[in-house]
Parts: C-alpha cells; structure tokens; sequence
C-alpha cells in the first residue's frame, strides 16, 4: 500500500527483456533504505525488490504488468517516481494507494497557471464510473485530485513542488501515463453493481 506521495525520483539504467517481461535496475539514494522483497512503487506500479547493489534497485515487471501499464515503453535514462510502502504508524499526505493501475491514460493538453500547471488526462471510458470531481486519481505515482471530469478525460492541477519534484514536470503532450482510480470508489461501485444484481446468495 502506498500514499502517492513520490520520494524521490530515480533514473532507469537498465531495460532487460526476460520471457515477455523486464528487468529493470533503478539507480537511486533509496536503494540503500531498501532490502530483498521490499514493495517499491516505480511510476505507480508496485514492484517488488529482487535486489540492491550499489545504488541501485532491481526488479522483475511481470508480462502482465509490461501490458497494461507504461513500464513496457520506459527507456534507458528515463526518470521514474518511486515510493516506499506506505508505513502504518505514519501520515497519509495523499490518499490510499494499491499500486495496482487501472488503466493507460495519455497527456492531451498542458497549460500554466501562474506558478502551477494544468494536465488534461484522457482515459479509458472504461473506467469513466470510478471518477468524481473532487476526489482521488494518481497518475504515474502521484496523487492528485480531480478538478475538472469530462467523459473521456479528466483535469488535474499541479502544484510548483510536485512539478519540480516528481516526473510530472518531464511530461509532454501525447505521453501515456499510469493512472489508479481511487481504491475507495472502487468498492462502491462493486457494491452497487452487485446490489443490482441482487447481491451475492449464500449456498
């Protein structure tokens, strides 16, 4: 579990394709606080730790994983937002976080506000019932709130710190991007199809 509250940023030094998946190695200062089977949220997506050797973290992206989310595209040298599992005796400064994506949306506007920024997210409309204005999304490990919901995308504005310390601020139009509909939002929408339905029966 995760609060979408990105710790640092890392830099990708290795892609190694393996059996329809990826290796990756992740250098970063974290990789000291981290050891074997640790859960690390890399753009949004939990992974766990396989490794840590000199600054560097490594971990396996299932072929699943590399489908349906962005991490089958990254690129050597690509900055990536990572994230520590969330402590339970700790502040939540996002919002709960799965690290479990539920879709690929991609960037189609971006514009400045004063000192914040403006992203226009388009989505799959699949998943257009687990969004609200107001509530939570993270995009690429980053929780952020919905401020404007059309059917097909949806609007966030980003603040300067997070734009200058999270991966955000690399963005350009036409980039896909990780997206988690808030985990809460989910539940109830499964509870109402299933009231629906007439609820679950009992043997």
């Amino acid at each position: 579990m995760f609060t979408g509250i990105v710790e640092a940023i890392g830099t990708l030094v290795e892609v190694k394709s393996m059996g329809g998946g990826y290796r990756v190695r992740i250098e970063t200062p974290m990789a000291s606080e981290l050891k074997l089977g640790d859960s690390l949220a890399v753009n949004g997506v939990c992974l766990t730790v396989i490794l840590t050797d000199d600054g560097e973290v490594h971990a396996d992206v299932s072929p699943e994983t590399a489908r349906v989310t962005t991490l089958g595209e990254l690129q050597r040298g690509q900055g990536v937002n990572l994230e520590r599992s969330m402590r339970m005796d700790g502040r939540v400064g996002g919002h709960l976080v799965q690290g479990h994506v539920d879709g690929v949306g991609s960037i189609e506007e971006m514009r400045a506000d004063s000192d914040s920024h403006w992203l226009t997210i388009g989505y799959p409309t699949s998943l257009a019932a687990y969004f609200i204005r107001k509530g939570s999304v993270t995009v690429d490990g980053v929780s952020l709130t919905v401020a404007g919901l059309g059917e097909k995308q949806f609007d966030v504005q980003v603040v300067p710190f997070t734009w200058q310390h999270t991966t955000l601020g690399a963005l350009r139009v036409g980039d896909k991007v990780n997206v988690e509909c808030d985990m809460i939002g989910k539940y109830v929408v499964r509870a109402v199809e299933l009231a629906g339905q007439g609820g679950s029966r009992r043997a």
